[in-house]
C-alpha cells in the first residue's frame, strides 16, 4: 500500500512538473512577434520541453547539440572550397551561353565533396607545412558545410555578366576588364553586406526557418550518419540506406522522362486525344496551355520552382489558390473576351509579339545610336504580350505593394523587437549554441558596403554609362527597403517576391531611353536584394550547422570574389575565341539564349519604355490597378484576423498569393499543378497521418530526389547531348512517338485561337 502510494506520489509530482513546464512553454510560445502559421502549439511545446526548436521541421533536420571541437577552418576545407569555387562557376558560365545547357548546382558540390573529403583523409599524409596540417583527420560535417556554402555562393552566373554580354552583342560596347570586374563585385557584394547587417532580422529569430536549408541539413546529417533526438524513434531502414535507395532510383528514373520518353515529362494526355482542338489544347496543354492535365512524371518539372517537400503546405496552398484564380479563372476570361487582342496570340507564352503574330523584332525600332527610332516604331508595331504574360506583370505589381502592407501590419512588432535583441537573447537553442562563437562585428559588413559602393560610383562615372549617381542610390534604396519584408516572407514561406519588374518600371519612367542605365538600375535594385537574401539563407545554413560566423564571413567574401572573377575570365575568353558566338546559327550551340532575353528586356523597358505600354490609356494601362489591389488585400486579411484570429485567415498570405506564380513565364502550369499535388500529399496528408515517418524521412527524400536529379542531368548532358553536338540518337530516340507526341499538338505548336490574316490590333499607337 505504502509502495503504491509512494509511486503514485512520484507520478503525480512528475506530472505536475511536466504540467508546469508545459505552462511555461505555452507562455514562451510567442517566439515570433507575429501570428506565425508555421507554429503549432502542441508541437512547439514538445520542442521546448526537449530544449529543441519549436518547429518540428527544424527538429527533424537539425541537431540541437554542437561540438565546438569539430574541425572546420582547415586547409583541406579551404582547398576543396576554392576548387569548387573555380570549377562550378567556370563551367556554368561556359554553358550559360549554350543551348541546350546544364547547370552544376551547389548540390553537385555537396555530393561530390563528400567522397573527395573522405579520400583526402585516407591518402593525404598527416604532416604540417608551415604549421598547417595537411590532414587534420576524418572529414568532418562542418568542413563539408563550409565547402558547400563556398560552392553555393558562385554557382549561378553573376547577373551583371549579362550586362557585359548585352553591351557586346546588342550595343557593340566593350568596356575594359576593370569596368567589368568592379561592376560584378559591386552588384554581388553590396548584397552580401546588406545580408550581413540584416542577420538579426532574417537569421537569428527561430521563426525564420528558411525551409530550403532543411533539405541541405538533412543531407549533411545523412551523409555523415549523424543521429539526434529530432529524428524520432521510428523503426524501419536507416536514413542513410533510404537516401541511397531513393538517390539511385531517382538518378536512373530521370533518364526516362528526361531523354528516352519525354512525353512523361510533358504529360498533356488530354491534348493527345484531340491534338488539333485549339481550345482543348489551350486549357489542358503544358507547352503553351493552362495545364489542366494535372500530371507529370518528371521530378525536374515538379521541383522547377522550389522543392514541394521543403515548403510548408499552407504556403503551397496560397500559391495554388493564386494560380487557380489568376490563371485558371481570370486568364481564360480575359483571353476568350479578346482583351488586349489576346485571341490572336497563344494563351501562354514567354515571347513578345508584333501585330502579325511574329516575335517582336526589337532591332527594327532601334536607331543607329541604340535609342528608340520613334518613326520606325510607329511604322512597325506596338508590342503585344500573351495573356498569362500580361497577368504575371499585374501580379508583380500587386506583390510589391502587398509586401509592404503585409510587413507593416503583421511584422512590425517582430522587426522592432529584433532591432533591440542580441543573439544571446534569442529564444532558441540554435541561437544560444551559436552565441558561444565570436560574432562578426557589423562594421565589417559596413566596410564591404562602402568599398563596393565606391566601385559602383567609379563604374558609373569613369565609363559612359549614361547612368546618374542618384539612380544608383535610388536602386540601392529600393533594395534596402524591401530586404526585410521580402526576406521574412521567404524565410517563412519559401517564396521570394522579385523586384525585377518594379525596378524595370521605375527606371523606365525615371531614366527613359537609356538601355544601359536601365540594366544597371535593375541589377543594383533587384540583384542586391536577391543576393542579400541568398547570403542570409547561407548564414542560416551555417547557423543550423554551427559554423563559426567569422569563418563564414571570410569564406563567403573570398568565394564571391573568386567566382565572379572566374566567370568574367571565362566569358572574355569565349567572346574572343568562339566564332559567331551569340548568333542564331552558331555551329556549336552557343546562341546565348539568356543574353537574348536580357537584351530584349533592355530594349522593351529601356528603349520603348513603360510609358508606351503601361501608362493610363495605353494597352496594358489597366494592369496598374494591381498596385492598389495588392495594397488593400493584406489590410482586408488583417481586419478579419482581428475579429477571428484562429480562423483560416491566419494562413492566408497575399504576398505569396501574388508572387507564388512569378516563375510564369518561363515556367508553365506543369511546374505548379503537379508541384501542389505532391506538396499536399507529403506536407499535409503524410505529415498529419504518418508524422513519425515524415519526421524521419521527408527531408531525406527531398534531398535524395534533388541529388539524383542533379547527377542524372549532368550524366545525360555530358554523355548523350554534348558529344557530337547533340547528334547521338538524333535519328532514333529523338524521332519516336514518345518524344514527339506532345509537340505534335496545338499546344506544342503554340497555336492561337484566331488565325491572323495580315495584321491585328489598333490602327495607331
Amino acid at each position: 500500500m505504502s509502495a503504491y502510494a509512494g509511486h503514485s506520489s512520484t507520478a503525480d509530482s512528475t506530472e505536475k512538473v511536466d504540467s508546469e513546464k508545459a505552462t511555461l512553454a505555452v507562455g514562451a510560445l510567442p517566439l515570433a512577434d507575429f501570428d506565425d502559421p508555421n507554429i503549432n502549439k502542441e508541437e512547439a511545446i514538445t520542442g521546448i520541453l526537449e530544449d529543441d526548436s519549436p518547429y518540428p521541421e527544424v527538429r527533424s533536420a537539425v541537431s540541437n547539440t554542437d561540438d565546438m571541437s569539430i574541425p572546420v577552418n582547415t586547409f583541406r576545407a579551404w582547398v576543396m572550397g576554392f576548387f569548387w569555387v573555380i570549377i562550378i562557376p567556370g563551367l556554368n558560365q561556359f554553358f550559360y551561353f549554350r543551348y541546350p545547357s546544364v547547370n552544376l548546382t551547389g548540390m553537385v558540390a555537396q555530393l561530390l565533396s563528400f567522397p573527395m573529403g573522405r579520400l583526402w583523409a585516407a591518402v593525404m599524409p598527416n604532416i604540417s607545412v608551415f604549421g598547417v596540417r595537411l590532414n587534420p583527420g576524418p572529414f568532418t560535417i562542418k568542413e563539408h558545410v563550409l565547402i558547400t556554402i563556398m560552392a553555393t555562393v558562385g554557382w549561378q552566373s553573376a547577373y551583371a555578366t549579362d550586362i557585359v554580354a548585352v553591351q557586346r552583342v546588342f550595343y557593340h560596347q566593350t568596356f575594359n576588364f576593370s569596368y567589368q570586374w568592379m561592376l560584378v563585385m559591386s552588384t554581388q557584394l553590396i548584397g552580401f553586406s546588406l545580408g550581413g547587417v540584416m542577420r538579426r532580422f532574417l537569421v537569428l529569430p527561430p521563426s525564420m526557418i528558411w525551409p530550403t536549408n532543411l533539405v541541405n541539413c538533412a543531407l549533411f546529417n545523412t551523409l555523415h550518419a549523424q543521429s539526434y533526438a529530432g529524428i524520432g524513434n521510428r523503426g524501419g531502414i536507416s536514413r542513410e540506406r533510404f537516401f541511397l535507395y531513393v538517390f539511385c532510383g531517382g538518378c536512373a528514373w530521370y533518364f526516362v522522362p528526361g531523354y528516352l520518353f519525354q512525353a512523361l515529362s510533358w504529360f498533356s494526355w488530354v491534348c493527345w486525344i484531340a491534338p488539333d482542338n485549339v481550345v482543348v489544347n489551350q486549357l489542358f496543354g503544358y507547352e503553351s496551355g493552362l495545364g489542366m492535365s494535372l500530371i507529370t512524371f518528371d521530378w525536374s518539372q515538379i521541383t522547377y520552382v522550389v522543392n514541394p517537400l521543403a515548403t510548408p503546405w499552407w504556403s503551397e496552398a496560397n500559391v495554388l489558390v493564386g494560380f487557380v484564380f489568376f490563371f485558371w479563372i481570370l486568364t481564360p476570361i480575359l483571353y476568350y473576351t479578346n482583351t488586349w487582342y489576346s485571341k490572336f496570340l497563344p494563351i501562354m507564352s514567354r515571347t513578345s509579339y508584333d501585330n502579325t503574330g511574329a516575335a517582336y523584332n526589337v532591332t527594327a525600332i532601334l536607331g543607329t545610336d541604340g535609342t528608340l527610332n520613334a518613326t520606325a516604331y510607329e511604322e512597325y508595331s506596338p508590342l503585344f504580350l500573351s495573356t498569362t504574360f500580361a497577368v504575371s506583370y499585374g501580379l508583380s505589381f500587386a506583390s510589391i505593394t502587398a509586401t509592404v502592407t503585409h510587413a507593416f501590419l503583421f511584422f512590425r512588432k517582430q522587426i522592432w523587437a529584433q532591432s533591440r535583441r542580441s543573439i544571446d537573447e534569442q529564444p532558441d537553442i540554435h541561437a544560444r549554441l551559436m552565441a558561444r562563437y565570436r560574432q562578426v562585428p557589423e562594421w565589417w559588413y559596413l566596410v564591404v558596403f562602402v568599398v563596393m559602393f565606391v566601385f559602383g560610383i567609379i563604374v558609373i562615372e569613369v565609363w559612359p554609362t549614361e547612368f546618374p549617381v542618384w539612380g544608383f542610390v535610388l536602386a540601392l534604396l529600393i533594395a534596402f527597403f524591401y530586404i526585410i519584408p521580402i526576406g521574412m516572407i521567404q524565410a517563412i514561406t519559401n517564396q521570394q517576391v522579385g523586384l525585377n519588374v518594379i525596378t524595370e518600371l521605375v527606371v523606365g519612367y525615371a531614366i527613359p531611353g537609356r538601355p544601359l542605365a536601365m540594366m544597371l538600375f535593375k541589377t543594383w535594385g533587384y540583384i542586391t536584394m536577391a543576393q542579400a537574401l541568398q547570403f542570409a539563407q547561407d548564414f542560416k545554413l551555417g547557423h543550423y550547422m554551427k559554423i563559426p560566423p567569422r569563418t563564414m564571413f571570410f569564406a563567403q567574401v573570398s568565394a564571391a570574389v573568386i567566382a565572379g572573377t572566374v566567370q568574367l575570365a571565362v566569358q572574355a575568353w569565349m567572346f574572343t575565341n568562339i566564332v559567331d558566338i551569340c548568333s542564331t546559327n552558331q555551329r556549336d550551340g552557343f546562341i546565348c539564349p539568356n543574353t537574348q532575353v536580357f537584351g530584349t528586356a533592355s530594349i522593351i523597358w529601356g528603349v520603348i519604355g513603360p510609358q508606351r505600354q503601361f501608362s493610363p490609356g495605353q494597352m496594358y494601362g489597366g494592369l496598374l490597378w494591381f498596385f492598389l489591389i495588392g495594397a488593400l488585400c493584406p489590410f482586408t486579411a488583417w481586419l478579419i484576423s482581428l475579429k477571428w484570429p484562429n480562423s483560416i485567415i491566419r494562413y492566408i498570405n497575399f504576398p505569396v498569393i501574388f508572387t507564388g506564380t512569378s516563375g510564369i513565364p518561363p515556367a508553365t502550369a506543369v511546374n505548379y499543378v503537379p508541384w501542389a499535388i505532391v506538396g499536399f500529399i507529403f506536407q499535409y496528408v503524410i505529415r498529419r497521418r504518418h508524422f513519425s515517418w515524415w519526421t524521419k524521412y521527408n527531408y531525406v527524400l527531398a534531398a535524395a530526389l534533388d541529388s539524383g536529379l542533379a547527377i542524372s542531368i549532368v550524366l545525360i548532358f555530358f554523355c548523350l547531348q554534348y558529344p557530337q553536338n547533340g547528334r547521338i540518337g538524333a535519328n532514333t530516340v529523338a524521332t519516336w512517338w514518345g518524344n514527339n507526341v506532345f509537340l505534335d499538338t496545338a499546344d506544342g505548336k503554340g497555336k492561337a485561337y484566331y488565325t491572323i490574316n495580315g495584321t491585328f490590333g489598333p490602327s495607331t499607337w
